[in-house]
């Protein structure tokens, strides 16, 4: 047998810049993989890392015929799901039905994001605090009420949203009839509706990679979802993300970050007693820390877009191994940590964006990464020799530093320079000094009003 035939055969599922980054990480495995694509179009960092002829597009990747027709075809060691689309139909499953291992939790499993409602329940039932107070209706009795009373309250869609279908009274409405109205709107789309308190504190995550037994906790990564510099405008999937060189964040306290990675691994264990299976793949927390403690805002049951950008290029050991050890059941936490740098990750989008347009034009490939500076392609189309830009966003820069300036300067550069002969815009103040500064004086502020003895 020749040294490339036994090269490992690795199927990358995605169609963004985790996905991307995803697919870098593999590639400087020292196994040296043989890497297959299935995406919804052609992505230039797929194609230039796969190769031309291993880059399959699909409609959608909820299609689980034809990721299971690909993975009959190539027959690949491993599939590494990217989104979350996917796993909650049940990629992983169908998968293992023929033979094939994942990087990702089954159908059952990805309920923890796929049902917001199930979440919540979930944590209940098995006494893992961090939940707000919420409630969960599938007609519109008790609605409004509830509403009067819980005021101010988030309204969540009990489904998929690519982290665009949160509604906050006092910042998308400012009267109970226009959330209502809202709320009425998400019953008749998902289902149900979810109604929590609002809570006032900073947001976090924490992704932690497991196989159901063993974790690892990745660094903490906070992201930036406004599209509009000082946190205003519109929600997206997320403008870019920084973390932190102790791998922790300046406004969190170490009580905050022991009790998120408890809180994690107490629902890893929940998840295997729910469902009979061990979870294997990454448990995102979305976490916010508040002037009571840490909260759980949401679970995704993934790697974070563009939180992965953050964690992946400073991530010490072999990738791919680490993803195949997961999918056995094998994961062993000694062999992999982190290079205790900062990490700012800043996306470039369409000068329309966040708003949809049919011709966003073309973009020029930036040059090649270096040492402190990693690009990432995300929805943009290559044709030929030409990028041809979407509505969506279109990739990110992530600079690395020995401290938060010198990664913030470095991805800000890069961004610039890019912005100049391109279609395309970012959030400049991402990663920055003041931008910071804010979050962590929100924090102190929050905390000596519980020192004061004063209730929020």
């Amino acid at each position: 047998m020749t040294a490339l035939s036994m090269r490992k055969r690795v199927l990358v599922v995605g169609k963004d810049a985790r996905t991307d980054a995803i697919t870098a990480a593999c590639v400087a495995s020292p196994q040296r993989p043989e890497l297959y694509a299935l995406t919804e179009m052609r992505i230039p960092g797929l194609v230039e890392k796969c190769g031309e002829d291993r880059v399959r597009t699909v409609t959608s990747l909820r299609d689980i015929d034809t990721l299971v027709g690909y993975a009959q075809d190539i027959r690949p060691d491993l599939v590494i799901i990217g989104p979350e689309e996917p796993l909650e139909v049940g990629c992983v499953d169908a998968l293992a039905s023929i033979g094939v291992p994942s990087f990702g939790p089954s159908e059952g499993l990805a309920r923890i994001e796929s049902s917001k409602a199930w979440a919540r329940r979930l944590l209940d039932k098995h006494g893992i605090p961090g939940n707000p107070e919420y409630c969960v209706f599938d007609s519109v009795k008790g609605l409004s009420e509830y509403m009067e009373d819980l005021c101010p309250f988030v309204v969540k869609p009990d489904g998929l949203t690519a982290g665009k279908g949160v509604r906050v009274f006092g910042d998308h409405f400012d009267s109970i009839e226009s959330a209502l109205e809202y709320a009425q709107w998400v019953i008749m789309s998902y289902g149900q509706v979810q109604i929590e308190e609002r809570l006032e504190g900073e947001e976090f995550s924490l992704q932690t990679i497991t196989d159901g037994t063993a974790v690892i906790h990745c660094p903490l990564v906070q992201d930036h979802k406004r599209a509009e510099e000082g946190d205003k405008g519109p929600n997206t999937g997320g403008m870019g993300s920084y973390s932190y060189p102790d791998l922790s964040l300046p406004f969190l306290e170490p009580d905050d970050v022991t009790k998120a990675k408890w809180i994690n691994e107490r629902v890893i264990q929940a998840l295997a007693s729910e469902t009979g299976e061990p979870y294997r793949g990454v448990l995102y927390g979305g976490f916010m820390a508040t002037r009571d403690g840490v909260r759980l805002i949401e679970y995704n049951c993934r790697f974070g877009d563009p939180e992965a950008m953050n964690v992946l290029p400073i991530l010490q050991g072999d990738f791919l191994e680490l993803c195949s050890s997961v999918a056995h059941g094998e994961l062993q936490p000694d062999l992999y940590s982190f290079d205790h740098k900062a990490t700012v990750c800043k996306y470039l989008v369409p000068r329309s964006y966040p708003e949809k347009t049919l011709n966003a034009g073309t973009i020029e490939a930036p040059d090649p990464d270096k040492p402190d500076l990693k690009w990432y392609w995300a929805a943009c189309e290559q044709k030929g020799q030409d990028i041809y830009l979407t509505s969506s966003r279109s990739g990110a820069f992530v600079g690395l530093g020995s401290t938060l300036a010198q990664a913030e300067k470095v991805a800000e550069r890069a961004a610039s320079d890019i912005e100049r002969i391109n279609p395309v815009w970012h959030r400049a103040d991402i990663g920055r000094a003041d931008t910071l500064e804010k979050r962590i004086n929100h924090m102190k502020s929050l905390r000596s009003t519980v020192q004061l003895g004063i209730s929020g």
